[in-house]
C-alpha cells in the first residue's frame, strides 16, 4: 500500500509542480534556469549531508522552512511568492519521497487550493486539473475535495458543473465506508439536494408565471416535481444529524409547505429547534415562530416560541413583536414580562436607535405612570441600569444626534428619560427641540420617580 502511494505521488507531484510553475512563469516570479536564494540554502544544506539520518533531519527542517515561507506569503496575500515556495516544496518531496513516506497530500491540497483560488493568473481550468489530481491522492479525503471543488465552481457561477461534480461524488464507492465518510456522503447529497431545490424553485416560478397568463406547460410541471423528489431525498437526511443546517432546513420546509405537508414541516422545525442533541441555534426558533405565525397558530404557541428565543438572544429584533404581544395580555405576569423584554432589548447597542423599541418602552412606561399601578416594575428594571443607561442612552451628544437624524426617536427617548430620571434629564433630551412640546410629554414628572 505504501509503495502504491509513493508511486501515485511520484506521478502526481510532477503534474502539480507543472501547474504552479505555469503560474510562476506567467508572473515572472522565477525562471526555469533559476533557483531562488532561499531555496539554494536549503538545497546546499541537504546536499552536504552524508548520513541517511542527517538527511532525514535536514529534509524535515527543509520542509518546515518551506511551509513557513508558504504560510507567510499566504498571510500577506503574496500569491506569486506562495506559488514559488510551494513549487519547491513539491520538488523536494519528489526527490525525497523514496526515503520515507511523508503523507503530504493534504498540505498540498489545502495550500494549493488557497493559492489557485486567489492567484490573479489562475484559471478555472487549472483549478479543475489541480483538484482532479488531489482526488487521486487520498481516498479518505476524496469527498472533502469533491465538496470544495463544487463550492469553487458555484462561486464562479458554474452551477451545472458543480451539480455534475456532486453527482459523481455521490456515486463514488471505495471499500467499506467509515462513519466520517458516511457523514461526508450525506453532506454531498445535501448540497446536491440544495441545487435540486434551486432548480425546483426556478421551475416553480416559471409555472406560476404561466398560470398568471392562463397558460399550461406539463413538461415544466413534470420537471418541477422531479426536482422536488430529488431535492427532498437529498435534504431530509442531513437534517437528522445534529448540527446547524439552516439553509437545508429552510429549503426542505419550503418544499413541504408548497405541497401542503404542513404537519411534517412543523415536526422538522420543532425537532430542529427543541432537540437537545442539536447545538443551540437562535435561527431554529426564529424559523419555528415564523412557521407558526404563517399558519395562524395560537397566541400561546407564539409566545412560547418567542420566550425561548428571548432567553437565548434577548436583543433579537423579534423581541419587539414579543413585547407587543405581551402588552396586550390581560395577565399581569405577562405584561411584567413584556417590560423586562423591552428593557433587555435596549441593553444592546444594536437597539440604541431603534424607534420601534423605544416606542414600545415609552408606551408601556406611560401606561404604568398614568395608572399609577406597578411602578415597582419600572423601579426593579431601572435599579440594575441606573448606573450606565444615562451615559449609554441619554447623553447630550446622543440627544442632539438623535434629533438631527430622527425626531420621533428623540420624542420617545425624552418621555422615557423624563420618567426614569426626572425633569432635569427630560430637559437634556428635549434640548434640541427648542421649546417644541413633545406630543407624549404632557404628563412628564417634575422629578425622578425612582
Amino acid at each position: 500500500m505504501a509503495e502504491q502511494q509513493k508511486s501515485q505521488w511520484s506521478r502526481t507531484g510532477g503534474k502539480l509542480r507543472k501547474y504552479l510553475l505555469h503560474l510562476c512563469f506567467q508572473t515572472h516570479v522565477i525562471h526555469s534556469s533559476q533557483t531562488p536564494d532561499w531555496a539554494k540554502g536549503i538545497k546546499d544544506s541537504q546536499e552536504g549531508l552524508a548520513s541517511s539520518h542527517e538527511h532525514k533531519l535536514s529534509f524535515k527542517k527543509s520542509k518546515e522552512v518551506c511551509l513557513s515561507y508558504v504560510q507567510d506569503a499566504i498571510l500577506q496575500k503574496q500569491w506569486r511568492r506562495a506559488a514559488e515556495f510551494l513549487t519547491f516544496y513539491i520538488e523536494s518531496l519528489e526527490k525525497d519521497y523514496s526515503i520515507e513516506y511523508m503523507g503530504p497530500s493534504e498540505i498540498i491540497w489545502r495550500i494549493g487550493t488557497e493559492i489557485l483560488c486567489n492567484h490573479s493568473h489562475s484559471s478555472i481550468g487549472e483549478f479543475n486539473s489541480f483538484i482532479e489530481q488531489m482526488k487521486t491522492l487520498g481516498v479518505k479525503r476524496y469527498l472533502k475535495v469533491c465538496l470544495e471543488h463544487a463550492f469553487h465552481l458555484l462561486c464562479n457561477g458554474l452551477i451545472d458543473e458543480a451539480y455534475q461534480n456532486l453527482s459523481l461524488a455521490e456515486s463514488w464507492r471505495f471499500g467499506e465506508q467509515t462513519t466520517a465518510q458516511d457523514k461526508e456522503m450525506k453532506l454531498v447529497q445535501a448540497y446536491r439536494g440544495l441545487l435540486d431545490y434551486y432548480s425546483w424553485s426556478k421551475q416553480k416560478n416559471i409555472l406560476l408565471e404561466y398560470e398568471q397568463d392562463g397558460l399550461e406547460d406539463s413538461s415544466v410541471e413534470r420537471e418541477m416535481h422531479s426536482c422536488f423528489r430529488k431535492a427532498a431525498m437529498g435534504l431530509k437526511e442531513i437534517i437528522k444529524i445534529p448540527g446547524v443546517w439552516d439553509l437545508f432546513v429552510k429549503s426542505y420546509v419550503d418544499l413541504l409547505e408548497f405541497y401542503g405537508d404542513h404537519q411534517e414541516a412543523r415536526e422538522v422545525l420543532s425537532e430542529y429547534a427543541y432537540n437537545s442533541k442539536f447545538p443551540a441555534n437562535p435561527n431554529a426558533h426564529v424559523y419555528f415562530y415564523q412557521f407558526l405565525k404563517r399558519h395562524g397558530a395560537s397566541k400561546k404557541s407564539l409566545v412560547s416560541a418567542l420566550k425561548i428565543l428571548h432567553d437565548i438572544v434577548p436583543s433579537h429584533e423579534l423581541m419587539i413583536d414579543f413585547n407587543i404581544m405581551l402588552q396586550k395580555s390581560k395577565k399581569r405576569k405577562k405584561r411584567r414580562l413584556g417590560l423586562e423584554v423591552i428593557f433587555a432589548a435596549l441593553d444592546y447597542a444594536g437597539s440604541k436607535e431603534n424607534v420601534k423599541a423605544w416606542s414600545c418602552l415609552a408606551r408601556q412606561v406611560k401606561q404604568i405612570v398614568i395608572s399609577e399601578k406597578h411602578l415597582d416594575w419600572i423601579k426593579e428594571e431601572w435599579n440594575s441600569r441606573k448606573d450606565w443607561w444615562p451615559a449609554f442612552h441619554f447623553s447630550r451628544y446622543l440627544a442632539k444626534r438623535n434629533w438631527q437624524e430622527n425626531e420621533s426617536l428623540t420624542y420617545e427617548k425624552a418621555l422615557v428619560a423624563g420618567v426614569l430620571l426626572g425633569k432635569g434629564m427630560f430637559s437634556i433630551c428635549c434640548a434640541p427641540l427648542r421649546c417644541r412640546k413633545p406630543p407624549n410629554a404632557s404628563k412628564k414628572p417634575s422629578r425622578a420617580l425612582f
